[in-house]
């Protein structure tokens, strides 16, 4: 159990088996999703600048619940943040939002059709991965099948994992962002 200013060992173990951002984000879905008892586990990282993104990473408990991966970095819809108020509070950089359960959370708040059609969970945590007033990425456990009430030791973690996955999610993109040519290993300059 994780106490208010500190992370479960696992858990800290996994944010310091790398100083590599891929490694430690391949290492820390999976064990974030076991302690928190989810389904799913992705990460969406974006480039703010260009507001181009992509979903490198993600964790399943068990097959039958549907891959988000996105290898490509896509520009995302200018019509993103009107369609997906979750999306809208993430560019704002307000704290992450933990929904017990799509069908009955607030519309303001949730797009329950829109969370259905691209997502199909049921309750999920999106947590906002940002700096400088800058949204850099989201981190997303989900629960399919069923209503979930995300605790005080949940958010406590969801919490201290996205600020200690803020400076590696940013030299990610600084990194590898749109620009990064996959076929060549070295930034583009095109």
């Amino acid at each position: 159990m994780a106490m208010k200013n500190q992370l479960p060992l696992v858990l800290e173990k996994t944010l310091a088996v790398s100083d590599r951002p891929d490694a430690v984000f391949n290492a820390l879905l999976p064990v974030l999703g076991e302690v928190l008892q989810c389904d799913r586990c992705f990460l969406y990282l974006r480039d703010p600048e260009t507001r181009m993104g992509r979903v490198p990473y993600c964790w399943r408990s068990s097959n039958r619940y549907p891959e988000i991966y996105d290898p490509d970095w896509k520009k995302e819809p200018d019509t993103l943040a009107k369609e997906d108020p979750l999306f809208a509070a993430a560019l704002r950089t307000e704290d992450s939002i933990f929904v017990e359960d799509i069908e009955t959370a607030d519309p303001k708040i949730v797009n329950r059709d829109f969370e259905r059609e691209q997502f199909g969970h049921r309750a999920l945590i999106h947590a906002h991965i940002c700096k400088d007033n800058l949204l850099w990425g989201i981190l997303q456990p989900c629960i399919f099948a069923r209503p979930r009430v995300w605790t005080d030791t949940d958010r406590a973690i969801v919490n201290r994992v996205v600020k200690r996955i803020a400076p590696m999610a940013i030299a990610y993109i600084n990194a590898f962002g749109p620009n990064f040519d996959f076929s060549t290993k070295e930034k583009s300059n095109t």
